[in-house]
């Protein structure tokens, strides 16, 4: 959809992929060999079934003809099971799907040609190179990770490796959004020279009180759900509730294994602002604002007020508010679509009258994206740089809250300019006790200690 998003040409090498790095352990799936599944379909694995996984993810595959879901894993042996049901109750077959207690069993069957990876943040690089050294097409849940390192090392791993990928966020198959991106592209107010985006608060509710250490639930593996984050006591709050999966978890307010909402929603409505504003792959040259950070368990960024700025001169606001993109052009005409049910505001409703692209019409869903992209053997609309530069840019407001000044970015280093405390924390080490040997090795070409 955008020409700046050339993939490597699919398949180069494949055999070949990361020779002279190290050995590929792995079968490959016959969809990477550029056939299709038995029957026609993709094969999928699902890597994590919480929350999102079951009721969105899970719900969204089941009801696609071209692909069946063949295998479920989560360290949480309790979600696992509830999902297993959920697939066998679809297909009418009582013990089909395969359980696995280890993703990376998971990740050695060779019939499995695409993992949805739905664990918590900080798993999400770690379980996309090995899915990619797999060589597994990844779906991915936002945010992509946890810090800029881990990032870009699965951005460069899975096109290294050759495997189709997608960012798995739905905003862009929503009729008024992509219609919305197709009128400013269409250059219907003209040159862009400001973009707003307001994200919800938290809802996971008040910050809590210290918590004691509890015993960890018979059903969940908590050392392996801690993977590759340090060492930490098990308190409820700080993981899931036990045995129930429609709560919003704790994990997505603690900074160790998530940034919180600023690049939570923000990999949806962000993404938005970057594909109208046509720098999907384009950094701000700095950042300022004010955010108010949690002092408990729950430690991320609750509110924030930030400013962006762009080579070209557009600045992008990004602040807790209701959620919503506003798109405001040189000559002060905008158009203006809030999340949910709300319909679309603009300066002047003829604007919202005019017709856009074919490509911004009937969008597919972005798990039939995914999927199609396989199957056809194309890019994804959403590939994993698009969600690499949604995150950094996320990532980059977070920082310069939490210093309280003023940041300068340079393009050309993916680094900040002139301040090595800002430069410091877009980096993380991993515990590399429950990665793949493989996997470790790759990290370290990276600077991963």
């Amino acid at each position: 959809m955008n020409k700046k998003l050339t993939r490597r040409k699919f398949l180069k090498n494949v055999t070949t992929a990361g020779a002279g790095m190290m050995a590929a352990p792995y079968v490959l799936p016959s969809s990477v060999l550029g056939k299709k599944a038995p029957g026609n379909r993709i094969n999928v694995g699902m890597i994590g079934t919480g929350r999102q996984a079951i009721n969105v993810n899970l719900s969204q595959f089941l009801n696609m003809d071209q692909c069946r879901v063949v295998a479920v894993n989560d360290v949480d042996h309790w979600r696992m099971e509830q999902a297993a049901q959920k697939v066998n109750e679809h297909y009418g077959n009582r013990n089909g799907v395969i359980r696995y207690y280890d993703y990376r069993k998971l990740l050695d069957n060779p019939d499995i040609d695409a993992v949805m990876i739905s664990t918590p943040d900080h798993w999400h690089m770690p379980q996309g190179i090995a899915s990619a050294m797999a060589r597994k097409h990844i779906s991915m849940e936002k945010a992509l990770s946890v810090c800029i390192n881990h990032s870009q090392a699965l951005v460069d791993a899975v096109n290294h490796f050759n495997v189709h990928h997608r960012v798995d966020s739905e905003f862009r198959s929503i009729p008024k959004f992509s219609k919305a991106v197709g009128l400013v592209r269409g250059n219907r107010i003209g040159r862009i020279r400001k973009v707003v985006v307001g994200v919800p608060a938290p809802l996971s509710g008040s910050a809590p009180e210290p918590q004691p250490t509890m015993k960890v639930p018979e059903e969940l593996d908590y050392d392996m759900w801690l993977g590759p984050a340090f060492q930490a006591p098990y308190t409820a709050k700080r993981v899931h509730e036990s045995q129930n999966y429609n709560v919003r978890p704790g994990w997505m307010r603690i900074d160790d294994y998530c940034n919180g909402m600023i690049t939570n929603w923000g990999a949806h409505l962000i993404d938005i602002a970057l594909w109208g504003m046509d720098k999907e792959l384009e950094s701000p040259i700095s950042v300022e604002g004010t955010g108010e950070f949690t002092q408990s368990l729950w430690n991320t960024i609750e509110a924030f007020n930030l400013t962006y700025q762009f080579k070209d001169g557009t600045t992008l606001e990004y602040l807790i508010d209701n959620p919503y993109v506003q798109f405001i052009g040189e000559n002060d005409d905008w158009i203006k679509v809030p999340y949910g049910d709300k319909p679309v505001e603009a300066s002047n409703d003829s604007l919202l009258e005019e017709k856009v692209d074919e490509q911004y019409r009937d969008v597919p869903s972005d798990k039939e994206d995914f999927i199609n992209s396989i199957m056809e053997n194309r890019p994804s609309m959403e590939p994993l740089e698009v969600g690499h530069n949604v995150y950094r840019l996320t990532n980059m407001g977070m920082i310069a809250a939490k210093l309280g000044r003023k940041l300068e970015w340079d393009p050309k280093t993916n680094d900040f300019i002139n301040d090595n405390a800002a430069s410091s924390m877009l980096y993380r080490s991993v515990r590399e006790k429950y990665l793949n040997r493989e996997v470790a090795s790759w990290m370290k070409q990276y600077g991963f200690s």
